[in-house]
């Protein structure tokens, strides 16, 4: 059977730079994911929760993680204690309310997320480092971060009503 070279046809300049966003993440992602659960048995977001936690100077809370990673909270619950559950991660009550406790890495959960980065930077190295160049890089920081800054108060917003 043939098939079919689909096209999404003429695009305007912004529904190509959308769609191009949509599929760098998508295409990477899976990619990602699927070299950090071949190698390390380690799905993207337990990899996610252990990156926000490998830079963290101290243990944070579970909703902290929650904002960062995009992740629900019960997602976020499901995570810890997977990686609590293999010793990557350990509970520690909070010194400042004794009612909740916080989530860091342990010395076997910094082990295996250097290693795991390790390999999802090889992974990414054919379009990282083969295919863009440093202003490429540049530029996509550039982008990211504009896309990152939360609006000034009062300007509409992509989810309020007056938004277009």
């Amino acid at each position: 059977m043939a098939r079919t070279d689909l096209t999404l046809g003429e695009l305007t300049a912004r529904d190509h730079a959308f769609y191009g966003l949509v599929w760098a993440s998508t295409t990477l992602t899976a990619r990602v994911d699927r070299v950090l659960a071949r190698a390390h048995d380690l799905p993207l977001s337990w990899f996610e929760v252990m990156l926000w936690l490998s830079v963290q100077a101290e243990p944070v809370a579970a909703s902290d993680l929650g904002e960062k990673t995009l992740l629900s909270r019960s997602q976020v619950s499901r995570v810890v204690d997977a990686l609590q559950a293999r010793g990557l991660v350990e509970r520690v009550p909070s010194r400042t309310d004794a009612r909740s406790v916080r989530i860091g890495l342990t010395q076997a959960g910094r082990r295996a997320f250097a290693e795991a980065d390790a390999t999802r930077r090889e992974a990414l190295a054919e379009v990282f480092d083969d295919r863009l160049d440093e202003a490429d890089i540049q530029a996509l920081g550039r982008v990211w971060n504009k896309l990152k800054t939360p609006p000034p108060p009062g300007e509409p917003t992509c989810g309020s009503p007056s938004a277009p």
